[in-house]
């Protein structure tokens, strides 16, 4: 075949219906993704029709696979510098990404390293406070905000005691040591019910096996986002240099 007719096959017309079909999106997000400048410029008919083909379908696959890895936001930001031009620009985007993962992950082990050192302790032991401490000592001495533990009293995952008359909160030593593990969970992005499992089977079986598996399925949605930013990677590197051969 000779190279005019490949490129006539690799740059056949699609329509905005076929590309949508293919993403699993409405039609009006690909008028989005275009005016957006996620997909390459698209050349118009004399009605005023956008002309989409292969290298539309390619950027388009290839936003949707960045997104799952990324993020959306990222995800744009990494197409929008490939058309301004600017690869190295999208390649640093790329890199940040990964940078911010293995971040992640690092800060995945100090936490659990933390998380069983405070689980392990005694609640009234010498490292906790010797007195029982109001709302506001407890937020400054975990750097939150007053309503964070608020917010956590009303999922049920603290039960301070209330002091008779004015109704003011006290936490003791086992509710400052909660609110550590809570905090340090929150930060990894736990959910609340997730945390209240491993509250549960600390308080009644002095138990860290529902930390662990939390820990565990931290790692492992870290790792499928490893994995999805390599197949956004993978997509973003066969659009570009598709792009390549093309130009």
């Amino acid at each position: 075949m000779r190279p005019e007719a490949s490129s006539q096959v690799n740059r056949r017309a699609l329509r905005p219906v076929d590309l949508a079909r293919e993403a699993g999106v409405s039609t009006q997000q690909i008028r989005n993704y275009a005016d957006a400048g996620i997909l390459p410029p698209a050349e118009r008919t004399a009605a005023g029709y956008r002309r989409f083909d292969t290298r539309h379908r390619e950027a388009l696959l290839a936003y949707r696979a960045l997104a799952k890895g990324y993020g959306w936001e990222a995800a744009r930001s990494i197409m929008l510098a490939v058309h301004d031009g600017d690869l190295m620009g999208a390649l640093a985007l790329v890199d940040a990404c990964h940078a911010a993962l293995h971040q992640q992950r690092l800060a995945l082990r100090a936490t659990g390293e933390a998380l069983e050192a405070v689980a392990g302790q005694d609640p009234g032991g010498p490292a906790a406070p010797q007195s029982a401490l109001r709302i506001g000592e407890v937020a400054a001495l975990l750097g939150v905000r007053t309503s964070a533990l608020r917010v956590w009293e009303a999922s049920g995952l603290l039960t301070p005691q209330r002091e008779p008359g004015t109704g003011y909160r006290w936490y003791g030593p086992a509710e400052v040591r909660d609110a550590r593990m809570i905090h340090m969970l929150r930060q990894g992005r736990y959910p609340l019910a997730r945390i209240g499992d491993v509250l549960d089977g600390l308080r009644r079986t002095g138990s860290t096996e529902a930390l662990r598996a939390a820990l565990s399925e931290r790692g492992a949605a870290l790792a499928s986002t490893a994995v999805a930013m390599l197949e956004g990677s993978a997509r973003l590197h066969d659009y570009v240099a598709g792009a390549r051969r093309q130009a």
